[in-house]
């Protein structure tokens, strides 16, 4: 099976893996497009699904201060990645089409190892 490259600089497909997965974007059809962001993995329990969660800080006017938020993300984990990703690991996602009803991000590739690995 041939190994599509996605066009985002930085971005480089599983090496040595095969996958099945019509919904990979390195050998499936599916397309990358729209924002690229990153989370840490919180949750791996669901078949090919990874949860993420994005931490950012929020003013409030009111106070004058920042206060810490963090918004959870539903992710597509193709079958080539699955094995690499871990709940604590700092992975990077890209939008795609909606995949299901909670899911529009595909993980991409894993920027660091998580503290628990």
């Amino acid at each position: 099976m041939s190994v599509r490259n996605i066009g985002i600089p930085g971005v480089n497909p599983p090496s040595n893996r095969e996958c099945n997965d019509k919904d990979c974007p390195f050998h499936g059809n599916t397309r990358i497009r729209g924002k690229i962001t990153q989370g840490v993995v919180v949750n791996k329990k669901a078949k090919n699904t990874v949860v993420i969660r994005q931490d950012y800080v929020q003013f409030v006017k009111k106070y004058q201060r920042y206060e810490r938020r963090n918004s959870r993300l539903a992710c597509h984990l193709p079958e080539c990645l699955t094995n690499d990703i871990k709940v604590g690991d700092l992975v990077r996602v890209g939008e795609s089409r909606k995949l299901s009803k909670t899911k529009a991000f595909i993980v991409l590739d894993k920027i660091k190892a998580g503290a628990a690995n």
